[in-house]
This record gives C-alpha cells, structure tokens and sequence, in this order.
C-alpha cells in the first residue's frame, strides 16, 4: 500500500512538470499572478519587519537617569549600585561622577567650558548620576518606582509623558503593520487561487474523461494539488531574486540605517532567506490549496 502511494505521488509530480508545459499559457498566466502579488506580499512583509525592528531599537534607546543626593558618600554609592543590580527590569547600569558630567557638557561647548572650569569639586551644582537601560520598556514606571525609593536616591528621570506617547505610537503602528501584511496575504490567497480556477477550468475535459475511465477522485486530485504547488514555486523564483538581490542592495546603499541610527535596517543574513523562506512557503500553499479547491468544489469531481 505504502509503495503504491509512492508510485501515485511520483507520477503525479511527473503529470505536474508534464501539465505545466503543455499547458504553458495558462501556466504562464499563473505563475505571472503569484509572482507579482507574492512580490507585493515580500514588500509588505520586509516593511513590516523593519517598521518593528525600528520601535525595538528605540525602546532600547530609552534611558532612566538616577540622580543621588548630595549628601551621599562614595562609599555607599557601591551599595546603591547593588541594590540597582537587584531589579529584574534593569539591563545595564552606567554610573558617571558630577565631576565626569562637567567635563563631558565642557566638550560640548566653548561657552559651557568658560563656565564651569572655574568651578571647583565643592562648588559643581550638578548630581552623581546612575544611568539605567531596561529590558522592558512597557513596565519602565514600575522600575522607576523601585529605584526612586532605594536609599540615597534623589530624582528619577526617563522622560514619562514622552516615553508614554512612544509606547501608544509604537502599539498602533505595530498592528498596523500585522493587520496590513494580514490583508496582502489574503488578497494574495484571493487572487491566486482564483487564477488557478480559472487554469483548472479550462481543462474541465481532461477531468471529466479521466472520471468517465474510473478515476478515482483521490487520483485525480493528486495531480492538480502537486501542479498547483509546482506553478506555486515557480511563482516564488522571482520574488525570491527581488528579495535577495534587492534588499541586499537597499541595505548597502543606506549603510544599514535610514536618516538615523535609530532607524536600523535588519541585517540581510539570515532576513533575507527568512522572508524569501516564507514567501516560497505561501506560493505553494496557496497554489495547493487553489488547485484542490478548484478540481473538489469549483468543477464539482
């Protein structure tokens, strides 16, 4: 039995490759519609993975700054930074001296530099600060509220009201991005599998004598799935081409970012073959399931 399965799909992929050429035309047609919405579909889905790979870098970017108080010694600034080190939330903890941020805001301006370098270590008005990156940019005030009432610890800054309309922006883009790559691939599905239809149609002769000499409807489906899945793949050679080369491209002419560092491309390797993986994976889905459609219910066998 097992054996005679294998013979039945083997044949059915050589009466796919068979069919396809035979009937180059309407195979043309259809692997022309699932290239072009499959590219269609690619673009959607690169955007879509980059519009989020942008909100990740800059929730990433997001940083809490700690002032300490005053009266704080040196000593105990270890056993705060300790007590930091205990929040789950915090990823990376970076301690700079009131004496480390004069010298850097004196680098950054002549005027800046006149001020302060007659200001001695008793008169500097600035705070040692702990600056803090956190791993979960959703659940920053709480990790705000932990650090503002450890000992020792005078204000914590992460710009709230900014960070708060970064995070409702961030949601509603990334929705929008997985309702609309939703949306391509279901008019792609749409699209496809109503060209294959019609591929199918013409051929209702081929299936009614295939019916009329005891075909079986298993036997008769078979080969129409695997040539759906065929005309899927070669459907997928372009795009895939568009996608490798393309992205490639992009990537190098940007030098990997867009206007800022912020706005990151995603690396080709492996981006690339992944989206290519998926839209090679679309093509014969959509192509097998067109074909069974079509020969079950459209053509009634």
């Amino acid at each position: 039995m097992t054996m005679k399965l294998f013979r039945m799909f083997f044949r059915s992929i050589r009466d796919a490759f068979k069919s396809v050429i035979r009937n180059f035309s309407l195979s043309l047609a259809s692997i022309s519609c699932i290239s072009i919405t499959l590219i269609i579909v690619a673009i959607g889905v690169m955007a879509s993975l980059n519009v989020n790979n942008f909100t990740k870098v800059i929730k990433k970017d997001v940083t809490i700054v700690v002032f300490v108080k005053r009266e704080v010694e040196e000593k105990d600034l270890g056993v705060i930074k300790a007590k930091l080190e205990q929040i789950d939330n915090i990823v990376t903890i970076d301690y700079k001296s009131k004496k480390q941020l004069r010298e850097e805001m004196q680098a950054t301006s002549s005027t800046l530099d006149a001020t302060m370098k007659e200001w001695s270590d008793e008169d500097n008005p600035l705070k040692d600060t702990f600056q803090i990156k956190v791993d979960q940019i959703e659940t920053i005030a709480d990790t705000a509220s932990l650090i503002s009432k450890i000992e020792g610890i005078d204000s914590v800054n992460y710009g709230e009201t900014m960070v708060n309309k970064f995070l409702s922006a961030f949601k509603i883009i990334e929705k929008g991005t997985v309702l609309a790559v939703a949306l391509l691939i279901l008019v792609t599905v749409f699209l496809i599998i109503n060209t294959i239809k019609l591929t199918i149609f013409s051929r209702k002769r081929e299936i009614s004598i295939m019916r009329v000499v005891g075909a079986s409807n298993f036997s008769i489906k078979m080969p129409f799935v695997i040539e759906g899945m065929v005309l899927g793949i070669f459907g997928s050679i372009i795009p895939t081409i568009l996608i490798i080369y393309g992205y490639y491209a992009l990537y190098d002419h940007f030098g990997g970012q867009i206007f800022s560092p912020l706005i990151q491309l995603i690396k080709p390797e492996p981006f690339v073959y992944m989206v290519s993986l998926i839209v090679l994976l679309i093509g014969m889905l959509v192509g097998m399931i067109g074909s069974y459609r079509a020969v079950r219910k459209y053509l009634k066998v």
